[in-house]
């Protein structure tokens, strides 16, 4: 898959309508150094196989300066398995509540087809843990993390009553990545955690990392994953 290549849009400025328009940042004569440093290892990131990543424009008002993704995890027959959001958030003069001045924001949507997996009571520590888990594997520093995580039911009737019950987790996470060398975090390491996290919510095989790179590229912790997905999400 080419790199991902996205803008870099300015998150104060609100919704920009009127005459004045969407304002829209140039990241080189614009942005901080740390800002696009962290945005360039963010649109040079490979993912791994199955994953698709896609820039798009992020929330406003959330930091002064943002940057975001999305994500699919697409089974053998380019159905979906899950999708997800990664929010790159900057606020230069820091932030009290983030403890820095980066903060990563996330969702993760997956269907489960197993209904003993939905009714575990154990899924949500073991979703948070897959998170957690993957920052830890690949030595990566970050403070401040929290979140939630939720699952729901949907059960049809009537004319839908054919559909069968569906089952849906969902991860909503934020954290603080730790700034290295000139304030920059290592946002593609952070960026390959977060695909760990996909690979193991739709229950994806591990793959090694490539030859020759650094902690960040180390494989996800042994966790135990979902059952693999057997098929498209039910329509709603």
């Amino acid at each position: 898959m080419a790199a991902a290549q996205g803008r870099l849009t300015d998150g104060a400025g609100g919704a920009g309508d009127g005459k004045d328009g969407e304002r829209e940042l140039n990241a080189d004569a614009f942005a901080p150094l740390p800002f696009r440093a962290a945005v360039d290892a963010l649109r040079a990131a490979r993912p791994r196989p199955r994953i698709e990543l896609e820039p798009v424009t992020p929330p406003r008002r959330l930091a002064p300066y943002a940057y975001a993704l999305e994500a699919a995890v697409l089974d053998e027959d380019g159905d979906e398995l899950a999708d997800g959001r990664l929010i790159l958030l900057h606020d230069p003069d820091g932030h009290e509540a983030w403890r820095g001045s980066f903060r990563l924001v996330t969702l993760v949507r997956a269907e489960l087809h197993e209904p003993e997996m939905a009714a575990d009571p154990l899924l949500p520590e073991v979703s948070w843990s897959w998170l957690t888990g993957a920052m830890d594997a690949r030595g990566l520093g970050y403070q401040e993390a929290g979140g939630t995580v939720t699952r729901a039911s949907s059960h049809y009737f009537g004319a839908l009553e054919e559909r069968p019950a569906a089952s849906q987790i969902e991860i909503r996470a934020s954290w603080t990545p730790h700034e290295g060398l000139g304030g920059v975090p290592d946002t593609g390491g952070h960026l390959a955690a977060w695909c760990d996290l996909l690979a193991q919510v739709t229950g994806l095989p591990p793959v090694g990392p490539p030859a020759g790179e650094g902690p960040s590229a180390a494989p996800a912790a042994p966790v135990v994953p979902l059952p693999q997905r057997r098929g498209p999400r039910p329509q709603r």
